[in-house]
């Protein structure tokens, strides 16, 4: 079970234990609640430990138990969250970037269509070898991890070798500042280019390019990535979150569509 999991289900747990101090009708021991649930008290501690997983049914008894059930609709959105899998850089980077690179190509080559917006740097899917290493470099030097630079860049180089199989489609927005933001040498970017406007017949692939000076119905916002109808990848500084749930990847194929 990962450490994120754990804080989240930790996290639930206080809230939970929370609710049974203040419930409406006067405190609730643990053995109280568990009397009125008719459950052996060893699980309302489990629960509110983090040491064990609520299931929904387990979250709408312990609303009603408290004298709450106005707040089961937080509760179970607090457990749906636990889809949200928050990885973070630290974590995820303890080993170098190669198995970062290598849990994404396993999710790409089950994927047919993938939808990706960037708004800072040319799409992982297109971008050149040496490209790639620029960026790798960069961000190996803001973590402090492990320089395994040449191991990475061939993983996300073969990555790539998806959108040379039949029946797949990668569509792909780029703002416009991304293709003068020089986050590598001048000539890297000009080669980087050169493969973008190369790429354009491919009947795999779609390119579309939002102007600098175009009128937005939204912000370019985090870039982010729609694999079919079925996950998001997205990343902030501090981790990159894979969202599985049905309402989080909606509102990103719903951003998407306004983009």
């Amino acid at each position: 079970m990962s450490t994120d999991f754990q804080q989240a289900r930790e996290a639930l747990g206080v809230r939970l234990r929370e609710l049974r101090l203040t419930a409406p009708g006067g405190r609730l021991t643990g053995t109280q609640l568990a009397e009125r649930l008719g459950w052996p008290h060893s699980k309302v501690y489990k629960l509110e430990g983090g040491r064990r997983t609520a299931t929904p049914d387990d979250l709408r008894s312990w609303a009603t138990g408290v004298g709450r059930p106005d707040v089961f609709d937080e509760l179970d959105g607090r457990l749906k969250a636990f889809e949200s899998h928050i990885r973070s850089w630290r974590r995820q980077l303890a080993a170098g970037h190669r198995p970062v690179q290598d849990s994404w190509n396993l999710e790409v080559s089950r994927t047919q269509i993938i939808r990706a917006w960037e708004e800072a740097v040319i799409p992982g899917m297109l971008q050149t070898a040496d490209y790639a290493r620029a960026v790798f470099l960069r961000y190996a030097a803001l973590h402090g991890t492990a320089r395994d630079t040449d191991e990475v860049v061939r993983s996300r180089m073969r990555r790539q070798e998806w959108l040379y199989e039949a029946g797949r489609q990668f569509r792909a927005l780029v703002w416009e500042a991304a293709l003068h933001a020089l986050v590598c040498p001048p000539p890297v970017l000009a080669a980087q280019l050169d493969r973008l406007a190369g790429m354009v017949g491919m009947d795999t692939v779609e390119l579309g390019i939002i102007p600098l000076g175009a009128s937005l119905k939204i912000p370019t916002a985090n870039a982010f990535w729609v694999l079919d109808d079925r996950l998001v990848i997205t990343e902030d500084w501090h981790a990159e979150l894979w969202l599985d749930d049905t309402d989080s990847v909606t509102t990103y194929v719903r951003i998407w569509e306004m983009l």
